[in-house]
């Protein structure tokens, strides 16, 4: 018996442009928040070069936020799976630079 809360499937068509395309290379990301959006701003800090420009903003709600947190880990799993554990080389502590939490002052444990 056919679950009647199930809804149709939507097709939807997406085109993506020539230079959205290409794509957008960053190693890192700085993320913020409110009550009513999550902003995720993306940029690639270089190695001797103090200054980085943003080159994405993503501006969402906080329930788009948590299934797109739900989609990157299912994601990872299944490559995972495919092709093997992903490393991560020097943990947390890389310098401040990645993908990684801010730490502000009142997350900091103390010891």
């Amino acid at each position: 018996m056919a679950d009647d809360n199930m809804l149709p499937q939507q097709q939807i068509n997406i085109e993506i442009g020539e230079k959205e395309a290409e794509g957008i290379y960053s190693n890192l990301a700085i993320i913020s928040h409110s009550p009513a959006e999550f902003i995720l701003d993306f940029t690639r800090v270089l190695p001797g070069i103090p200054k980085s420009k943003i080159s994405a903003r993503i501006i969402m709600t906080p329930q788009h936020a948590k299934m797109l947190l739900g989609a990157l880990k299912e994601n990872i799993e299944k490559f995972e799976n495919q092709f093997g554990e992903i490393q991560i080389f020097g943990g947390q502590q890389q310098g401040g630079f990645g993908f990684q939490p801010l730490v502000t002052p009142k997350d900091e444990k103390i010891n």
